[in-house]
C-alpha cells in the first residue's frame, strides 16, 4: 500500500514517527509584558523601572536555548522545574514543543561509564521504545528518548508530559496552610484515578510495578487531573546490570518518604501489593492533608496512628487500613478496590452517555454538539415525572457546561474502571527483569516502524474516479485525539478489503493498534455505499 502523508514532519531519532505540523497552541509567555507607559509629565520611579527590567531580563535568560533534539523539535530551555521525586534523573529542565506549541519536560539521565553504556545501548534503546507504549489518562507520558555518548558522561534524554499545576504533596500543602479540609467527593475522584491508573499497570502482561508510588511522583492538572509519573524508574533499575544501575538506584531510602514503602521492601521481591500499600499510604495524606514527620525527617508509626485514628468516616478508614496491611497477601488487588463501598457507585446514565458518545465521536462532526444545540428549542421538555409533576426544559442545560463535562470524561477524569474488568495489556516482555539469556547472532533486519499512540477520535473517508473504469481515488480524514489531523490519500485495487488496508495502516503507524477494528469497520461501509458489494 503507497500511502501519502503531507506534510511530514522532522524526525527524532533513528524510529521517530511521522508528525503533523503543530496545533498552534498557545505556550506560557516567554517573558512578562511591560506595563503600560505612564501618562506624559508622570515619569514612573526609577527603583520601579529597575525592579520591571530585572524581571525581564531574569524571564529572558530562563527562555534561552540551551539545547535541541537532533531533529530540533524539542527545545531545552535555562528553566529548571521540579516535577516531584524522579529517582536517577539529574536534571529535569522545561522543555518546548516547536511542532505543537505546548511545554514539555527534558529529562537527563547521567552515566559515568561509557564502555559498559555502550554495551548495553540495544538493552536501553528496547526499555525506553516499550516504555513509550504505555498510554493511560492518568499515566504521565513519555514522548519521545534519544541516547547521548558524545560528551565525557554518556546521557539518555527523554521527553515527558508537563504538568504544571506540580505534585500532590504540594498542592495539599497549599491546602493545608488555607486551613481547608479535603472534600470527600475530591479525595474519592483522586483515588478512582490513580487506582485506574496502577489497575492498567497492573493488568499489563507482565504487570508493570511502579514501585516509587509517593505524593512527590503523583502530580494534578488544573482541570484535577491526577497523573502518576516515574513509572519507568522501576523497570530500567531492575532491568540493567550492575555496572549501569548506579546512577539510578531508588531515593526512596530518603527517611521522608520510607513511610509510603511497606515492611517487606527489600526482603522479598516487589508485587503489585507494593503499589497497594503506596497508594493507601497516599490515600491517607490526601484524606488528612499531611501527616507529621518526626523533625522534618523521617514519619513516625505512632504519627501514622494518629492520622488514622482521625478519620471519621468509618468506611474510609477500613479502606485505607485495607491497603496498609502489613501481610501483603491480605492487601486488595487496585481493581477490587474500585468496587470498595467507599468508592464504588452507580454511575449516572449522562456519564455512561458522555463515554458512548466518545467511543463513537469518530462517526460524527467534530462540531456536533454545537450543531445539535442550535437546531433544539429550547422550551420543548426535555424530562418530566408525574408524581409530584416536575419538567426540565432544553433551556435548563448549559451547553457550556456539557461540553467541559465531555472534555473532562475524553481526559480520564470520570473513568468507567469500577463498570467492567480491567482489559490486559500485552507488552514485550522486556518490561520485566528478565533472567540471563544467551547471546544470540545478529543479522541485519529492516528498522521498524514505529507505533501511533494517539487515538483517533473522527473519520471521515471519501471515495471517487475521474472515469467508470479507472481506479477508484480514496481520501481518509483521521483528526486524532490531540486534535491533529492527519489526511491519506491511496488508488484502491480490485483486490483490496477493509480489513487489509486497515492493517496497512496500523503496520506503517498511522493508526493505533485498538482503531484497526473501527477503522475496518468504517472503510467497509464506506466501500459499500460508494461501490456497492464489491470486495
Amino acid at each position: 500500500m503507497c500511502v501519502r502523508q503531507e506534510p511530514v514532519g522532522q524526525r527524532c531519532g533513528k524510529n521517530a514517527r511521522l508528525q503533523e505540523p503543530g496545533r498552534g497552541g498557545s505556550p506560557r509567555p516567554l517573558a512578562r509584558s511591560a506595563q503600560a507607559a505612564a501618562p506624559p509629565g508622570s515619569p514612573e520611579p526609577a527603583p520601579r523601572r529597575g525592579r520591571e527590567r530585572e524581571r525581564e531580563d531574569e524571564s529572558e535568560d530562563e527562555s534561552d536555548i540551551l539545547e535541541e533534539s537532533p531533529c530540533g523539535r524539542w527545545q531545552k530551555r535555562r528553566e529548571q522545574v521540579n516535577q516531584g521525586n524522579m529517582p536517577g534523573v539529574q536534571s529535569t529542565f522545561l522543555a518546548m514543543d516547536t511542532e505543537e506549541g505546548v511545554e514539555v519536560v527534558w529529562n537527563e539521565l547521567h552515566f559515568g561509564d561509557r564502555k559498559a553504556f555502550a554495551a548495553h545501548e540495544e538493552k536501553i534503546q528496547t526499555m525506553f521504545e516499550q516504555l513509550a507504549l504505555v498510554d493511560h489518562p492518568n499515566i504521565v507520558k513519555l514522548h519521545k528518548y534519544w541516547l547521548d555518548a558524545s560528551e565525557a558522561h554518556a546521557r539518555v534524554i527523554f521527553i515527558t508530559e508537563y504538568v504544571s499545576s506540580g505534585s500532590l504533596k504540594q498542592f495539599l500543602k497549599k491546602t493545608k496552610k488555607n486551613h481547608k479540609a479535603m472534600n470527600a467527593r475530591a479525595w474519592k475522584r483522586w483515588c478512582t484515578q490513580i487506582l485506574s491508573a496502577l489497575s492498567f499497570l497492573h493488568a499489563c502482561s507482565p504487570p508493570i510495578i511502579h514501585g516509587n508510588l509517593t505524593s512527590d511522583t503523583i502530580f494534578i492538572q488544573h482541570n484535577g487531573l491526577i497523573k502518576i509519573g516515574s513509572v519507568w524508574h522501576r523497570i530500567f533499575s531492575n532491568a540493567l546490570p550492575d555496572d549501569l544501575r548506579s546512577p539510578i538506584r531508588a531515593e526512596r531510602e530518603e527517611p521522608r518518604n520510607l513511610h509510603f514503602f511497606p515492611p517487606e521492601y527489600g526482603e522479598v521481591a516487589d508485587g503489585t501489593a507494593v503499589d497497594i500499600f503506596s497508594f493507601g499510604m497516599c490515600a491517607l495524606e490526601m484524606a488528612v492533608l499531611e501527616i507529621q514527620a518526626n523533625g522534618d525527617t523521617r514519619v513516625t508509626e505512632e504519627a501514622i496512628a494518629r492520622a488514622r485514628h482521625s478519620l471519621s468516616d468509618p468506611n474510609m478508614r477500613e479502606f485505607i487500613l485495607s491497603c496498609l496491611a502489613r501481610d501483603p497477601a491480605r492487601r486488595p488487588s487496585a481493581h477490587n478496590l474500585l468496587f470498595h463501598r467507599v468508592l464504588f457507585e452507580v454511575h449516572s446514565l449522562k456519564l455512561l452517555a458522555a463515554h458512548c458518545f466518545i467511543q463513537h465521536q469518530y462517526l460524527m462532526p467534530e462540531n456536533v454538539v454545537e450543531e445539535k444545540t442550535k437546531a433544539l428549542d429550547l422550551q420543548a421538555v426535555l424530562a418530566e415525572i408525574p408524581r409530584p409533576p416536575r419538567q426540565w426544559r432544553y433551556s435548563e442545560v448549559s451547553c457550556l457546561e456539557l461540553d467541559k463535562f465531555l472534555e473532562d470524561v475524553r481526559n480520564g477524569i470520570y473513568p468507567l474502571m469500577n463498570f467492567a474488568a480491567a482489559r490486559p495489556l500485552g507488552l514485550p516482555r522486556v518490561l520485566a527483569p528478565l533472567p540471563e539469556e544467551a547471546q544470540k547472532a545478529k543479522t541485519p533486519t529492516p528498522e521498524p516502524f514505529d507505533s501511533e499512540t494517539r487515538k483517533v477520535i473522527q473519520m471521515q473517508c471519501n471515495l471517487e474516479r475521474s472515469e467508470d473504469k479507472a481506479p477508484w481515488h480514496l481520501t481518509l480524514l483521521l483528526v486524532m485525539e490531540d486534535r491533529l489531523h492527519r489526511q491519506l490519500t491511496y488508488d484502491l485495487l480490485p483486490t483490496d478489503s477493509a480489513q487489509d488496508l486497515a492493517a496497512e495502516l496500523v503496520h506503517y503507524g498511522f493508526v493505533h493498534e485498538d482503531d484497526r477494528t473501527k477503522l475496518a469497520a468504517f472503510l467497509e461501509s464506506t466501500f459499500l455505499k460508494y461501490r456497492g458489494a464489491q470486495p
